[in-house]
C-alpha cells in the first residue's frame, strides 16, 4: 500500500512538474512571438514615414525634371507597391510569403530611389533647392532608422527561432504549432544599400 501510494505521489509530482514545464516553455514562446511582432511594428513606423516623404520629394522634383517623368512613375510605382506589400506584412508579420513580399517591393523601391538620385545630380538647380537637401537628408535618415529597426527585428526572429527550435522547447512548438518567423532580408545584394543622397 505504501508503494503504491509513493509511486503515485512521484508521478503526481512528475506530472506536476511537466505541465509547468510546458506552461514555461509555451509562455517563453509566446513572450519571443510578440517581441518580433512589436519589433515589426518598428520597421512598419519608419516605413510608413520614409513612403511619405517619397510623394514630396516626386514633387519637388518634378518642376526641374520635366523630361524624367518616367523615373518620377517609377518612383511612384513603386512606392505604391510597397505600400501593400507593407500593409500586408503588418497584417500577418508571421508570415515568410508577406515577408518575402515586402522584401521584393523594398529592394524595388530603394532600386527606383537610387535611379532618381542619380538622375537628380544632372540637375544643377535641383540639387542646390532647399527642399531638395531637405528632403534627402530626411529620407537619409529614414533609411537610417529603416535599417536599425530591421536589424532589432531580425534579432527578435532570430531569438524566436531558436526558443522553438532547440530541445526540448521544440517539442513544446510542435505541439502548439509555432510556426518558424521569416526575417526581413532584401533579397538582392545590390539593392541593400540605401539610396545614395549627394548633396
Amino acid at each position: 500500500m505504501e508503494t503504491t501510494t509513493i509511486v503515485l505521489i512521484v508521478i503526481s509530482v512528475f506530472v506536476v512538474v511537466l505541465i509547468l514545464w510546458i506552461i514555461g516553455v509555451f509562455n517563453g514562446l509566446i513572450v519571443k512571438r510578440n517581441r518580433y511582432k512589436n519589433a515589426f511594428s518598428q520597421i512598419d513606423v519608419q516605413l510608413k514615414r520614409r513612403y511619405d516623404l517619397i510623394p514630396n520629394l516626386v514633387e519637388t522634383a518634378k518642376g526641374y525634371m520635366k523630361h524624367e517623368q518616367e523615373t518620377l512613375e517609377k518612383v511612384i510605382m513603386a512606392r505604391a507597391a510597397a505600400t501593400g506589400a507593407l500593409q500586408n506584412a503588418a497584417a500577418d508579420p508571421t508570415s515568410p510569403n508577406l515577408m518575402k513580399q515586402l522584401a521584393s517591393a523594398e529592394g524595388s523601391l530603394t532600386s527606383a530611389l537610387s535611379r532618381l538620385m542619380v538622375v537628380v545630380e544632372q540637375y544643377p538647380d535641383l540639387k542646390a533647392n532647399q527642399n531638395m537637401l531637405l528632403l534627402q537628408e530626411e529620407l537619409t535618415s529614414t533609411e537610417n532608422k529603416v535599417a536599425f529597426a530591421r536589424q532589432a527585428f531580425n534579432d527578435a526572429v532570430m531569438l524566436y527561432n531558436n526558443g522553438r527550435e532547440t530541445f526540448p522547447a521544440n517539442i513544446v512548438a510542435g505541439m502548439f504549432n509555432f510556426a518558424a518567423a521569416a526575417s526581413f532580408e532584401i533579397a538582392d545584394p545590390m539593392e541593400k544599400q540605401a539610396p545614395k543622397v549627394h548633396f
